[in-house]
């Protein structure tokens, strides 16, 4: 390489350079930025994931009692008919005294 006093593109080729530069340094600046914003918006997705799991749970929970008490009310209120327990008939009788 030729002496940079005797080299008359040496001024162009290290402005050049460092505008290289600093337009790469600027593109990791940005770069950093952006992977910070994707960390934060996976640790509220892991958030709002443990919450729907939370959340399902309950509803799980919530609807096992709600069956359980269906099946009471019914259990209760309507309970099956046994063939061995004669019933009163239903409709017109007539009765004779």
């Amino acid at each position: 390489m030729l002496n940079w006093r005797r080299d008359p593109d040496y001024e162009r080729r290290m402005n050049a350079l460092r505008i290289d530069r600093e337009r790469i340094e600027n593109d990791i600046v940005q770069v950093e930025k952006e992977i910070g914003r994707i960390e934060n918006e996976i640790l509220q997705i892991e958030k709002d994931t443990e919450q729907l799991r939370q959340e399902n749970v309950r509803l799980k929970a919530s609807n096992a009692r709600a069956r359980a008490l269906n099946a009471l009310i019914r259990q209760r209120c309507f309970p099956p008919v046994s063939s061995s327990i004669p019933q009163p008939p239903t409709g017109s009788v007539s009765r004779t005294s």
